[in-house]
């Protein structure tokens, strides 16, 4: 959520920031109101002053008939007051939502673009594998092996569900094991294991909500909602708290599945386990002092990247452009990871600024040390990493020209060892 006061007082530079984002927001709608609103208040404030002396006349009045008569305007008043204060509620509620539909305004340096085709590359690190025989997608590769099961995940589940079997299945969890241990041991974070289930407000704080609630798994009965990042409930964590500031910066990394209601188009874009409705990921979420905002930034970054040089994995960061920033970012970097078999660039990490917008949503302060008023944190967050397409790199870069896969070296302790991923023992249909 923006300051209001920075609406209020420069409208036009609010709306020529939005228009970068090639979206719309109600800024006129909220000035409106906020004027409304700073006119009642002065009513009642003017109101509530003259009440609380007329009390005081009401205790020196001597006087029966006159006592009784300002008895009388001071019920007027105290009516007046709680109609003036319920029309003061009304509108604050009103301005409340509508300053939840006005996006992040984007830092200077973010390329001015509607969509992703204004995105910049801005550095690509390691050394794409040469292969000496074709190199296949990995839906080849892992159906070939036995190590995902796409039509049983269809038929538990509906499109855009697998199944991860076997050696499929312990690649994963070694994965989230060995980025988890990555990101405790060397960068500093603390784990914690969060709700999959959040909240409205939950979703509110970060952005989510209500913008993509057509994107959120909701059960209505308990009204309650899937998380579609583990971003969601390990931000508001500290929702509605006044941080101490010698706290900050506060590091969380939290591995959780992610449920997501993307409308997803078929075709080769969609070939494997690339989009799903049901992800896994390990993400990290910081709280920082705002001074530190930009370091904290380029330091999410490179502790994402960690994971990939570490995984000997070739990959491009990516600038993304004012209309692929998102509702709630101010600045986001991607990580793109090179597939080799799909021959595609594919995002693993979003490492996403968010300044003071997520907080002010989430109301989630620090009290600085010097002295003054609470302060609102910045926060940032980022993937470290996406499973699936991680999975899809490592599967596709690691492939051998007898279709097994080498297993990284980073991972093979979480692996027992295994140095190579074979065909699995294969399973037929059931026995009647």
């Amino acid at each position: 959520m923006l300051d209001l006061r920075l609406i209020r007082e420069d409208p036009e530079r609010v709306k020529a920031a939005v228009a970068t984002t090639f979206t719309e927001a109600p800024i006129d709608e909220i000035v409106s109101l906020d004027e409304q609103r700073r006119a009642l208040v002065t009513d009642v404030e003017a109101l509530k002053a003259e009440l609380n002396q007329g009390s005081k006349a009401v205790g020196r009045t001597k006087d029966a008939d006159e006592r009784q008569s300002l008895i009388v305007r001071m019920r007027e008043l105290g009516d007046r007051i709680a109609g003036l204060d319920e029309a003061v509620k009304d509108v604050d509620e009103r301005l409340q939502r509508l300053m939840l539909h006005v996006p992040n305004i984007p830092l200077q340096h973010v390329p001015i673009a509607p969509d992703e085709s204004g995105n910049v590359v801005v550095a690509e690190h390691g050394t794409k594998r040469e292969f000496d025989f074709e190199p296949k997608p990995h839906w080849e590769l892992a159906e070939t092996l036995g190590i995902i099961d796409f039509e049983r995940g269809v038929k538990v589940a509906g499109s855009r569900f697998y199944v991860l079997r076997g050696d499929g299945a312990r690649l994963q969890r070694a994965l989230i094991a060995w980025m988890l241990d990555l990101h405790i041991r060397q960068h500093g974070y603390q784990e914690v294991y969060p709700p999959y289930l959040v909240l409205e407000e939950t979703l509110i704080g970060t952005g989510n909500l209500p913008k993509f609630a057509e994107n959120v798994y909701r059960d209505i009965d308990e009204d309650k909602w899937l998380i579609p990042t583990a971003e969601v409930p390990v931000t508001n964590l500290y929702r509605d708290e006044i941080l101490d500031e010698t706290l900050l910066p506060i590091y969380h990394v939290a591995y959780t599945p992610c449920f997501r209601r993307e409308q997803i188009s078929a075709g080769r874009d969609v070939r494997g386990i690339k989009r799903g409705y049901q992800f896994d990921k390990v993400e990290m979420v910081k709280f920082v002092h705002p001074d530190r905002s930009g370091e904290e930034h380029r330091r999410l970054i490179e502790e994402a990247a960690d994971t990939l040089r570490a995984l000997d994995l070739p990959y491009r960061e990516v600038q993304l452009a004012t209309g692929d920033l998102g509702f709630a970012a101010a600045d986001k970097i991607d990580l793109e990871v090179w597939a080799p078999g799909s021959q595609e660039w594919l995002e693993v990490s979003s490492c996403g600024r968010f300044e003071d917008f997520q907080a002010r949503r989430a109301n989630i302060r620090f009290r600085p040390t010097e002295g003054g008023r609470p302060r609102f944190v910045h926060t940032l967050n980022g993937s470290g990493l996406a499973l699936p397409r991680t999975m899809i790199a490592i599967m596709e870069q690691y492939q051998q020209e007898d279709g097994t896969i080498e297993v990284p070296m980073a991972i093979r302790p979480y692996l027992g060892g295994q140095a190579v991923i074979g065909p699995q023992p294969p399973i037929g249909p059931a026995r009647t």
